[in-house]
């Protein structure tokens, strides 16, 4: 009867400290365990640019961001993926209201759920702007180099070789890991973030930043140091590591650099079914039954590391509306415009059919659901975004998939 009553009161003085014991999305400065870490990409949402001023709130795509905070609540995210991130624009850094806002988003929602995690994306494209970026003191003390007053600078982050110089327009290039001001950089872009309160990290294509880095040696070192300052820094002094990975991973004698992966779906056509498209394991370069395994950050072991898929974004082709098998389109379109451009009960039904089938065929996998991300039509469309929210008279563009989102999880 004593152990009982002193259960019930230990469960009691949790809850009232606002603390869940057995909430399973717990970590800290000694890693996560696998059980908790796949809680959190089993609730897994991208939201792109959740946590910045939306580009397109004058055209009424993104009037405000108080519907996405209930979004978050309602469905029950805990990780939001891409939340915040710079593809070029790195001048924002100099807009005081660009991390503070962020900053400010971060803490109401977790007033209303401390578990949810937010992700960064770090990403493979620099442009000019970051010669106007002051480099803070901490990036020079993590390096131990010598404090100096100064910007970065762009040229000293390219490919020494020209290698993908420009490669994303003009004066919009791949950075090289290889190059110390590039390591700099990329320390300076995961520290802001975890300073405003993100605790995962996207380091985009990791093999076109590292084209030069040997058996990832450079890569060791960046994320070594990106992993200290977290013990500092991090909200729980942890942060969550993934990337595009099209090898597998990046194991090295059986140890892991990242906390878990992440790829696109690779979503194939059925030409003789009009807009319709299946996964399927071993088409193209999909990423079902491929994650390497090893020893994780954390510690624990295992044969295949957990991943997550993604309706990947990229434009759209010079086929709009036709079958290209093995092109990486989907119907003339990359994978979330298709998506969003199906109707809205096909949309229901393939996002429930895409949850259980990488479930069913790869238990490792776990599927990140399409909350909000930039969709390209093309023919003269501007670029928008999509939003699963539900559809309301003041926001029409609502895609209706809250609701379908929070009952698959349930």
């Amino acid at each position: 009867m004593y152990i009982i009553y002193y259960c019930i009161l230990t469960i009691a003085l949790y809850a009232c400290n606002g603390y869940n014991q057995n909430s399973n999305y717990n970590f800290d400065e000694t890693g996560i365990t696998r059980e908790n870490l796949e809680n959190y990409l089993d609730r897994a949402v991208t939201m792109a640019e959740f946590l910045t001023v939306d580009p397109f709130c004058n055209d009424g795509f993104y009037p405000d961001k108080e519907r996405d905070v209930k979004l978050i609540q309602n469905i029950g995210a805990k990780f939001i993926g891409r939340a915040i991130y710079r593809w070029g624009d790195e001048g924002d850094f100099n807009i005081p209201d660009f991390l503070d806002n962020a900053e400010k988003l971060v803490t109401e929602v977790h007033a209303n759920d401390p578990d949810v995690v937010f992700q960064a994306a770090l990403f493979e494209a620099i442009s000019t702007e970051v010669n106007n970026i002051s480099i803070p003191e901490w990036v020079f003390m993590a390096y131990d180099l010598p404090v100096e007053q100064r910007n970065f600078r762009y040229k000293e982050m390219l490919n020494r070789d020209g290698k993908y110089i420009d490669f994303w327009g003009k004066e919009t290039s791949v950075p090289d890991i290889t190059r110390t001001e590039t390591q700099l950089w990329f320390m300076f872009l995961a520290g802001t973030y975890m300073n405003i309160g993100c605790e995962a990290l996207h380091l985009g294509q990791v093999a076109l930043i590292g084209i030069e880095d040997k058996n990832f040696e450079c890569w060791i070192e960046v994320l070594d140091k990106i992993r200290s300052y977290a013990k500092k820094h991090a909200r729980r002094k942890w942060v969550l590591l993934d990337a595009h990975t099209p090898s597998g991973g990046m194991v090295i004698n059986g140890i892991s650099l990242l906390d878990f992966h992440s790829f696109p779906l690779r979503i194939k056509e059925i030409p003789e079914k009009p807009q319709q498209s299946v996964l399927e394991i071993g088409y193209l370069d999909s990423f079902f039954g491929r994650s390497q395994g090893g020893i994780t950050p954390s510690g624990w072991e295992c044969e295949s590391i957990p991943y997550l898929v993604e309706f990947d974004n990229f434009g759209v082709s010079d086929t709009p509306g036709e079958a290209t098998i093995d092109s990486g389109s989907v119907w003339g379109y990359d994978e979330i415009t298709w998506f969003c451009l199906q109707e809205e009960a096909y949309r229901k039904k393939w996002l429930r059919y895409a949850y259980n089938w990488i479930r069913e065929n790869d238990p490792n996998g776990f599927l990140q659901m399409p909350v909000c991300r930039i969709m390209v039509t093309g023919d003269g469309q501007p670029v928008r975004k999509c939003h699963a929210n539900t559809r309301t008279p003041d926001f029409p563009h609502g895609m209706n998939l809250e609701e379908t989102i929070k009952d698959i999880w349930s």
